[in-house]
C-alpha cells in the first residue's frame, strides 16, 4: 500500500532518493546547458533566459518521472504538472519542500555564479509572463477580452472584394494570413493595401503574415472534358422554385458578381460605353418587362430564357427558373432594346474524374503532363494505368519502394513499387470501397521518405524579397531540419528584415523529429511562433498519433516561452457550409491552449469567425492546465539524428 503517513513522520530514508531522482533531473539540465554552449552563444537576447529553460525541460522530459510524479503527490506536494515555464524554479522548491520534511538545513541547488549571473531562476509569474510577452511581439497587443488570437487565411477575391476584410476585422481577425502558394504579389499588395485601410479605418490593429509556398508536394491539372458552368434554381421537398438561379454576366472581367457567391460569366465580344449605357438604361426603365430577357441554347441543346433582373454599365444579373448547362463559346442573343448579340466564356473547366480503388496502380509523373484516368478492357484488364503529375522535384530523386504515399489529407493511401526517377509506381491499398475521386491541387504526402530539398525555393525567395518589408510576419513552409531555419534567417538579415516575425511549419514527420534543435535555431530570431500543422501531421504521423503530437509541441513550446498557432480545419465545415459539426466545436474550444487559432477560408469564413470568436470568449472563464504525467519522450533526445 502506498505510504500516506503524516509528513512529520515520513522517514528520511523515503525522501532521500525523491531528492536524488530531482537532483539528476537537475544534473541532465545542466549538463544540456554545458553541452549546447554553442547554440546558445547564438540565441536572441529575447529568448537568451526562454532558451536556458527550454534546454532544462529537455533535460527532465529525457526521463520518466511518472514514479516520481506519484510519490509527491502522495506527499502533498507537486507533481511538476505545469512544469514547462519555470523549470529550475519547480525543480528547486520541491526539493526544498523534501528537504524540510527531512529536517536538513535549506540550501539552494548547487551552480556557479557564473550561471546564476547569466541565468537568473524564472519563477512561475515571470515563466508565464516571458510566453506572453513573447506573444505580444509575435502576434500583436490583444484586441478583446480574449487571450487567444485569431488568424483568418484570405480567399483570392479579398484582392477585389472591398468587403470582406472590413467584415473580417469586425467579426475579431487579429491576424490576416496570405498563402503565396496563389494568386500572385500584385494581389497580396491589393490585400495588404486593404488591410491597413481598414485597420486605420476601423482603430483596430490586425497583422499581415505571408507564408511562402515552399516545395510544394501536389497533383498537377488534370486533362479537361470541356468548360460548363452549371446553373440550378433552389426547389423545395415538393419541386417547386423557392428561388430564381442567377447569374452575373460583364464585359468587364474586373468587376465580379454583386455577390460573391454568383456565379460570373463574361460577355464577348465587350459592349461600347454607349450599349452597355442604351441596355442599363432600358432595363432600368422598364424592369418588368418580359422584353428585357436573354436567351440562347445551352449545352444540353434546351432553350434558355432569363430576365435582366439588374443592369449597369458593368454587367447584367440574371435570373432563370430552370436548370441549365452553360459551355464556353455559347452564343447569347439580349431582346431589349437596342438588341444586342455575343457569346459567353469564362465558365470552369470539367476534369476528367480520376477514381481509385484499392490494388490500383498510379502512376506520379515528373513530366507536367494532365493526369487521366485508367482505361480498362471489356474483360476487366487495364489497358492503361492512371497517370497524375507530382509537384515535388524532390520526389523523384529522393523516393524508394516500399516507403508510403498518402494523398488529399490521407484519403487515399498506397505503397512505391518503382521510381526511375521520371514515374513512380504507387500500389493503392487505401481507399473508399466504391472508390476515391482524386483531383487537382491535392496535396500529396511522402511521410517514409528523407527529402533533401531545401524549404526556400527560387519562388519563395523573389516573394520573400518583395514583401518583406510590407507585412509583419512570415511562415516557413515544409521546413525539415534546422538548416532551414537558418536559411530563412540569412536570407531575412540580407534584406536587412530581420525584426519581422518568423513563424515555422511543423507539418512533416522530418520537422517533428527535428523540433528541439529548430527552436534553438528559430530563437536566433527575435520574434518566433510555431504553427502546428494539424492536416499534414495528421497524414504523416498517423490520426492516431496526432493528439500525441500536438500534445509534444504544446509543451516544449511553452517550455520555450513560444507562442503557437492551433492551425488546419478548426470550423471547416462550418467555413464551407455554414453549420458546425459538434466535433469541431469541441476541437475549436481546444485551440484555448494555443496562443492563436487559425481558420481557413470558406464562403462562410466571416460566419465561422464570429462563431470561434464567441467560443473562445466563452471558454476564457473556464481554462485551466490539467496536471501531465511526465514519462520519457525520445523527441527530447537531442543526439538522434
Amino acid at each position: 500500500m502506498p505510504n500516506t503517513a503524516p509528513l512529520a513522520d515520513i522517514a528520511p530514508d523515503l525522501i532521500t532518493p525523491l531528492l536524488d531522482e530531482i537532483k539528476t533531473l537537475q544534473a541532465a539540465g545542466t549538463e544540456l546547458e554545458r553541452r549546447m554552449s554553442d547554440d546558445l552563444a547564438l540565441i536572441h537576447p529575447n529568448f537568451a533566459a526562454s532558451s536556458r529553460n527550454f534546454l532544462r525541460y529537455l533535460g527532465v522530459r529525457q526521463h520518466d518521472i511518472r514514479p516520481l510524479q506519484q510519490a509527491l503527490a502522495l506527499r502533498g506536494l507537486s507533481s511538476f504538472g505545469l512544469l514547462e515555464p519555470h523549470v529550475a524554479a519547480s525543480l528547486t522548491l520541491v526539493s526544498q519542500r523534501l528537504e524540510e520534511m527531512r529536517g536538513a538545513t535549506l540550501t539552494a541547488p548547487a551552480t556557479s555564479a557564473a550561471t546564476s549571473a547569466a541565468a537568473p531562476t524564472i519563477d512561475y509569474h515571470q515563466g508565464f509572463a516571458l510566453l506572453q510577452e513573447h506573444s505580444r511581439d509575435l502576434l500583436g497587443e490583444l484586441q478583446s477580452n480574449r487571450d487567444v488570437r485569431i488568424m483568418v487565411t484570405l480567399p483570392s477575391e479579398a484582392a477585389t472584394d472591398t468587403t470582406l476584410i472590413p467584415n473580417l476585422m469586425e467579426a475579431g481577425m487579429d491576424i490576416a494570413r496570405i498563402n503565396c502558394a496563389h494568386d500572385d504579389v500584385g494581389a497580396w499588395r491589393s490585400m495588404i493595401e486593404q488591410i491597413r485601410h481598414t485597420a486605420l479605418t476601423l482603430g483596430r490593429a490586425c497583422l499581415v503574415q505571408i507564408d511562402l509556398a515552399g516545395p510544394k508536394s501536389r497533383t498537377g491539372a488534370l486533362h479537361t472534358q470541356g468548360n460548363i458552368l452549371k446553373i440550378r434554381p433552389q426547389r423545395d421537398f415538393q419541386g417547386r422554385m423557392t428561388e430564381e438561379a442567377l447569374l452575373w454576366i460583364t464585359h468587364k472581367p474586373q468587376h465580379p458578381a454583386p455577390d460573391a457567391q454568383i456565379p460570373t460569366l463574361i460577355l464577348e465580344p465587350a459592349l461600347g460605353a454607349v450599349d452597355a449605357a442604351c441596355l442599363a438604361g432600358a432595363t432600368a426603365h422598364n424592369p418588368e418587362s418580359n422584353t428585357n430577357t436573354v436567351t440562347f441554347d445551352d449545352a444540353r441543346g434546351q432553350k434558355a430564357v432569363a430576365r435582366i433582373i439588374k443592369a449597369t454599365r458593368d454587367g447584367f444579373l440574371l435570373a432563370f427558373n430552370h436548370t441549365h448547362y452553360i459551355a464556353d463559346g455559347t452564343p447569347i442573343q439580349f431582346t431589349a432594346q437596342p438588341e444586342f448579340n455575343g457569346q459567353l466564356l469564362g465558365a470552369p473547366s470539367i476534369d476528367e474524374e480520376i477514381r481509385l480503388k484499392a490494388g490500383d496502380i498510379l502512376c506520379l509523373t515528373r513530366a507536367p503532363l494532365p493526369g487521366t484516368a485508367a482505361q480498362w478492357a471489356a474483360d476487366g484488364r487495364c489497358i492503361k494505368q492512371a497517370k497524375l503529375h507530382c509537384t515535388l522535384e524532390a520526389a523523384f530523386n529522393d523516393a524508394k519502394p516500399d516507403q508510403s504515399v498518402w494523398l488529399d489529407d490521407g484519403r487515399i493511401g498506397g505503397l512505391i513499387l518503382s521510381n526511375d526517377g521520371e514515374v513512380i509506381q504507387v500500389s493503392i491499398t487505401h481507399a473508399a470501397p466504391e472508390g476515391s475521386k482524386i483531383k487537382a491541387e491535392k496535396g500529396i504526402n511522402f511521410p517514409d521518405t528523407d527529402f533533401k530539398t531545401p524549404a526556400l525555393t527560387e519562388k519563395d525567395l523573389a516573394d520573400l524579397t518583395a514583401l518583406a518589408h510590407e507585412v509583419d510576419i512570415v511562415a516557413l513552409s515544409f521546413l525539415r531540419t534546422p538548416h532551414d531555419v537558418a536559411q530563412l534567417q540569412a536570407q531575412l538579415t540580407q534584406l536587412q528584415a530581420e525584426n519581422l516575425g518568423v513563424v515555422l511549419k511543423i507539418e512533416n514527420r522530418q520537422a517533428f523529429a527535428h523540433l528541439p534543435k529548430i527552436l534553438l535555431t528559430g530563437m536566433r530570431s527575435a520574434k518566433l511562433g510555431i504553427m502546428i500543422a494539424r492536416g499534414d501531421l495528421a497524414v504523416e504521423l498517423g490520426y492516431e498519433r496526432l493528439s500525441e503530437v500536438q500534445e509534444e509541441i504544446l509543451w516544449l513550446c511553452e517550455a520555450a516561452h513560444v507562442p503557437v498557432i492551433w492551425a488546419t480545419q478548426i470550423l471547416e465545415s462550418m467555413a464551407k457550409s455554414g453549420v458546425p459539426t459538434r466535433p469541431e466545436v469541441t476541437d475549436a474550444a481546444m485551440s484555448i491552449r494555443a496562443e492563436c487559432a487559425m481558420l481557413n477560408k470558406g464562403p462562410h469564413i466571416v460566419e465561422a469567425l464570429w462563431f470561434l470568436n464567441a467560443v473562445l470568449g466563452r471558454m476564457e472563464g473556464h481554462y485551466h492546465k490539467r496536471m501531465t504525467m511526465r514519462r520519457k519522450l525520445t523527441i527530447a533526445d537531442l543526439t538522434s539524428e
